[in-house]
């Protein structure tokens, strides 16, 4: 079992930054797949950006590509998103994920992550 603990939401202005950080416990690996999700009120949970642990391939989605940053550090099992340049369309509870082993085809699938996180709310003010 993996265990995946979100922390850093809060509210910011539209402009501003926040940096979310996923901790790690358990059974991890370094062939892990980790990912962010968001999902707003009334929507479906979407692809934010994902790492590959093994090599550090990122890949994002278009709509937070250039503002948002994903990375990890393996000394504490923790992977970041660096959110920069928010805007309240970011607005969302935003989700860490881990899959044990997925193609990178289904990057962008939730269905295809094993373990996820409690959720971490970001709301950013117009």
């Amino acid at each position: 079992q993996v265990q995946l603990v979100e922390s850093g939401g809060g509210l910011v202005q539209a402009g501003g930054s926040l940096r979310l950080s996923c901790a790690a416990s358990g059974r991890t690996s370094s062939s892990y797949v980790m990912g962010w999700f968001r999902q707003a009120p009334g929507k479906e949970r979407e692809f934010v950006a994902t790492i590959r642990w093994s090599d550090d391939y990122t890949y994002y989605a278009d709509s937070v590509k250039g503002r948002f940053t994903i990375s990890r550090d393996n000394a504490k099992n923790t992977v970041y998103l660096q959110m920069n340049s928010l805007k309240p369309e970011d607005t969302a509870v935003y989700y860490c994920a881990a899959a044990r082993s997925v193609g990178s085809y289904y990057y962008t699938i939730p269905g295809s992550y094993d373990y996820w996180g409690q959720g971490t709310q970001v709301t950013v003010s117009s």
